[in-house]
């Protein structure tokens, strides 16, 4: 087996991979050995005809396809596990040479980590974050808590109004016929919350309990269902309820409430702490964005599109895990937003850039200042992932590999690379 690598333009380069012909022999023989049972010729019984009848009858290259897919992972595998090339990327494979008795030989051709070249890092000036707290901000605070202890009164004495909460009944119809997903029985709906398509809720204004009316709506042109967009349609429509929120007075009796403080002055200064401390950590964060947004401006670097191309893929990955963990596929999520799979993934592509910047400027980083991780340190974050998981930290090392461990110490580096360059920053 032998591995020569050939630079290419954009940090990418094209390996080119050559295994004994015995090697590709073997692979043959092992899936003949996994298919025959498959194959029925005349004159034998199934599974017992000889690879050399097999090729007769259907070709000499009757399990190439398949005795390559064999051999490449492992041989790729095996040549870049000592190539010096820091790899990036799926490789896309290409096969040179396939025949029996000779040389296998194939390409992959892969992304390599750029270099970083580092501009201004230590002592870069960003804009400061604002942390004071307005009297605004305390007053909104008090009326989500009003909103969370509002009570619903019945309301049978008038016609719906604007930000009334109604149960309604109602079904559409186009040209007449009804549509699916169109009917709904008691569907709670705020008027003015924009739920339905535009102009629905402005025409239940008015409606009375109990009566029968319809509502004239066109479905917008880029409506998610293809067969109803951009149609005019009826829907039958009928008000159930008609309920009111009431919201308690911001008086000393609601601060006794809905905290420990006995006077509303006392209530608006717990607010205004709460908001302070949270501001201080919002700003620590954005402080640190920002930083790291100007060095990774200030810097150099060639990134390759398959790079980011797995990157989308891995954030890709992550979503579908987090869709599927609320119940849905990831196919069901597309039917019912809209989505595609390259919708979702052209989204994705200037965040998972973005990733990539900030990663390779803040390795660069932590390599210029000479930043190491100790095995302390690495004993330390264990310690803390054990007690997250509820496990033993010894366990817990048996259990990850090298890969693993280098991932952490990799991460570790980079948040003391980016509390090193925040402490130096200026704000401005």
């Amino acid at each position: 087996m032998s591995l020569q690598v050939e630079k290419l333009e954009k940090n990418m380069a094209k390996l080119t991979i050559e295994t004994a012909a015995e090697d590709f022999n073997n692979a043959i023989q092992k899936v003949y050995q996994k298919n025959k049972g498959k194959i029925s010729m005349p004159g034998f019984r199934k599974g017992k005809a000889p690879l050399a009848m097999i090729e007769k009858m259907y070709g000499k290259g009757v399990f190439y396809e398949d005795a390559a897919n064999e051999l490449i992972p492992e041989a790729y595998a095996k040549e870049i596990e000592n190539c010096e090339l820091d790899i990036v990327s799926r490789p896309k494979i290409d096969v040179v040479q396939i025949e029996k008795g000779k040389t296998f030989i194939f390409t992959a051709e892969v992304a390599v980590k750029p270099v970083v070249t580092l501009g201004d890092y230590m002592g870069v000036e960003v804009e400061k974050t604002p942390v004071e707290v307005t009297d605004e901000e305390i007053q909104k605070e008090i009326d989500k808590e009003r909103e969370n202890n509002s009570r619903m009164i019945d309301v049978d004495d008038r016609a719906v109004e604007n930000g009334d909460i109604i149960k309604l009944d109602f079904e559409g119809f186009v040209d007449g016929v009804a549509f699916d997903g169109g009917k709904g029985e008691n569907y709670s709906l705020t008027i003015g919350s924009g739920s339905f398509i535009p102009g629905f809720e402005d025409q239940l204004v008015g409606a009375k309990l109990g009566e029968d009316m319809e509502v004239n709506v066109t479905f917008p042109e880029e409506y998610q269902a293809a067969e109803l967009a951009g149609k005019a349609a009826v829907f039958k429509c009928k008000v159930n309820e008609i309920k009111v929120k009431e919201l308690p007075e911001a008086d000393d009796d609601f601060a006794k409430d809905v905290s420990e403080f006995e006077t509303m002055e006392e209530y608006k200064e717990d607010i205004r702490k709460n908001l302070s401390e949270k501001k201080a950590a919002e700003a620590k964060t954005a402080k640190q964005n920002k930083v790291v947004a100007k060095i990774v401006e200030n810097a150099e670097m060639e990134i390759p599109g398959a790079m980011v191309d797995e990157q989308v893929r891995q954030m890709a990955d992550d979503f579908a895990r987090r869709i599927q963990s609320q119940g849905l596929t990831i196919e069901q999520y597309f039917q019912f937003t809209g989505m595609t799979a390259e919708k979702l993934f052209e989204q994705m592509r200037p965040e998972a850039e973005k990733r990539i910047q900030n990663s390779l400027v803040l390795e660069a980083v932590a390599k210029a200042e000479n930043i190491e991780i100790s095995d302390e340190k690495m004993d330390e974050e264990i310690a803390k992932m054990a007690e997250m998981y509820k496990m033993e930290a010894d366990k817990l090392k048996e259990l990850m590999g090298d890969a693993e461990r280098d991932q952490m110490k990799n991460d570790l580096a980079i948040q003391e690379a980016v509390a090193l360059v925040t402490e130096a920053a200026k704000e401005v």
